[in-house]
């Protein structure tokens, strides 16, 4: 190439030189688009809506549908029977007991000396172990007014059992217990007179006789006294 020399006049000063693409470039851009469009719109009539199939296809889909839907359903019912029979045979029978054994079933609940009772009270030695009835939440454990050092153990039907007058308690507040578990020890504190367990049940809020709660619970206080005393005098 022949350098252009320093006195020859630049043609192409101040001018913007932009390269020219051949006339086949546009011609194969155009053809593209077009033929692209035409295809586009070929297809999107040629796809069919929901109009346009054929009743009995839309039958026979229902049909398809439904007649799953009835192989869950035996199949759900089938499985039902079984897995209830597990949960029931897995399922631990409710536990209710007497909180002691060998007492004496002092002061019952009802009228005494011009004022409700609404416990029970069973006499036994100071210091005899006490259990809990029923599983449950120990919401209480310690000085509770005229109950001395009580437990309260919240049962999950709602109900709650307490416990007055221990000489010492042996469970803390929060802790989950199980029927039979010991709570305390047989005491005198509060207001009490001798040494004996106080058993008062509450449900919603209210105190209640606790000889038929417990005989519904399949647990007979005066029938487990007159046992333990029919035992003693035999021997």
């Amino acid at each position: 190439m022949r350098q252009r020399l320093s006195s020859e006049p630049d043609r192409y000063r101040g001018r913007r030189r932009v390269p020219t693409p051949p006339r086949s470039r546009y011609a194969a851009v155009v053809t593209t688009a077009f033929v692209g469009a035409g295809i586009v719109a070929l297809g999107a009539s040629a796809l069919p809506d929901a109009k346009d199939v054929s009743p009995t296809v839309l039958d026979e889909l229902k049909q398809a549908s439904v007649t799953s839907q009835d192989v869950e359903a035996r199949s759900e019912n089938a499985e039902r029977p079984s897995r209830d029979s597990r949960s029931k045979d897995s399922a631990e029978p409710e536990v209710w007991l007497l909180p002691l054994q060998g007492y004496d079933f002092n002061s019952p609940y009802g009228m005494r000396w011009g004022k409700l009772h609404t416990g029970v009270d069973l006499v036994a030695g100071e210091g005899t172990p006490y259990v809990a009835i029923h599983d449950g939440l120990v919401t209480k454990a310690g000085w509770f007014g005229g109950y001395g050092n009580a437990v309260i153990v919240q049962h999950a039907d709602g109900s709650e059992a307490i416990y007055g007058h221990s000489s010492a308690v042996s469970v803390k507040e929060g802790q989950q217990v199980k029927a039979g578990d010991q709570l305390g020890l047989v005491g005198q504190t509060g207001h009490a007179y001798g040494t004996h367990l106080h058993l008062e049940i509450h449900v919603k809020g209210q105190p209640i006789d606790p000889v038929p709660f417990l005989q519904e619970r399949g647990v007979d206080i005066k029938m487990q006294i007159e046992a333990f005393y029919t035992e003693e005098a035999a021997s």
